[in-house]
Parts: structure tokens; sequence; C-alpha cells
């Protein structure tokens, strides 16, 4: 064994005893957790599905509701619905908001879509529910801040949230226990590339 390899070891014992200290310090077993995905990089509703194939990996069961997308295909639906009852999936918009430019249909597509989300955070048994682009919902007004927090807030202690959007509200942030921020760096839609199955959609 070499001096490096001597170095290596015992710099990794010493970050394996801080980190298992900085494990050990943690109490709460198990709380359901408020998580935030937002910022202008892609991959937001991306990093969802992956908590929501997680959480179906540990068979329990999942709901999604999609404030802003219209129904159109996705790659992420058709592989969920082959997890048949486990995955409960309402799309509720119209579709982009450039594309409706009817303020009043987008809040009344708003209001469902909160009434949906309400009525499957009641449901026992729910392990997680993803809120897709509820935070451009609340960007636009679509829907009252404090009376979404409001509902989040009284949910089942061990369901978890996950809200996806760009622009997320401070109030959001601030009651969220976990936040995610994407950060543009690069993206292939500058260079003239158009969206393609299995990457965007």
């Amino acid at each position: 064994m070499t001096e490096d390899d001597d170095r290596h070891r015992e710099k990794m014992a010493k970050r394996k005893a801080v980190q298992d200290a900085e494990v050990a310090s943690k109490t709460v077993t198990e709380k359901g957790l408020l998580m935030v995905h937002t910022g202008p990089g892609k991959g937001k509703t991306t990093a969802a599905f992956g908590l929501a194939l997680r959480m179906l990996g540990r068979g329990r069961p999942v709901g999604i509701v999609q404030f802003i997308k219209g129904a159109w295909s996705t790659g992420e639906r058709t592989a969920f619905e082959r997890f048949g009852d486990m995955v409960e999936w309402h799309t509720m918009g119209e579709g982009f908001t450039w594309e409706t430019q009817d303020r009043a249909r987008d809040v009344a597509a708003a209001g469902r879509a909160w009434a949906q989300a309400v009525a499957m955070m009641a449901k026992p048994g729910l392990g997680l529910l993803v809120l897709d682009e509820l935070n451009i919902a609340l960007r636009y007004d679509y829907l009252a801040i404090d009376a979404v927090l409001a509902g989040l807030a009284g949910r089942p202690p061990a369901l978890h949230v996950v809200v996806t959007g760009r622009n997320a509200r401070p109030a959001m942030i601030e009651a969220a226990d976990l936040v995610t921020e994407m950060t543009l760096v690069k993206h292939h839609f500058a260079a003239g590339v158009k969206a393609q199955e299995g990457v965007e959609f």
C-alpha cells in the first residue's frame, strides 16, 4: 500500500466519522415532506416523476395532478399506466398559458385541478402526490396562495407532496421542507432542436 493510499484511507475515515455523526443527530424518523422543484432549468417534472417511481418501487400508491399541461401523450403517463391502480393521474390543464390566452378558462381549470388535489390528499394510504406546474398557476394568481398553503398544511402527516414549476412563490419556498432550483446552463432548444419523444415528452 502506498503513502497516497494511506492518506486517502485516513481522509475517508475522518469523513465517514463526520457523516455518521450527522446522520445520528437526526431524530425525526418519518414526516410527510413538502418538496418544491423550481427554477428555469429543464427537469423539474422529470425529477418529480423519479420520486413517484421510487415511491411505487416501495409499494406505495402515487397521485399526479397536472395543472397547466394539456392532455397530450407523454412517455411518463404511458409508463405509469403499467402500474394500474397504484397510480392515479389527472391532467386538468388546457395547455400552456400562452396557448389558451383566456384567463377565465385558465382560472377555472386551475380551480378544478386544485379541487382534485384536495380530494386526493384526503385519500388514505397515498404515498406521494405530484402537483405538476402548480407553481405556474400560483405565479399567475389562478389560485390563492394562502388557500393552497393551508390545504397543503392540512394534508395527512405521512403524505409527501412535490410541487413543480418555475418561479415558485416566496411563501411556497418558505413552507417547503425541500427546495431544489433547476439552473439553466445550456439547452438544445436554443440550437434549434425541437422537442423529442423520450426526452421532452
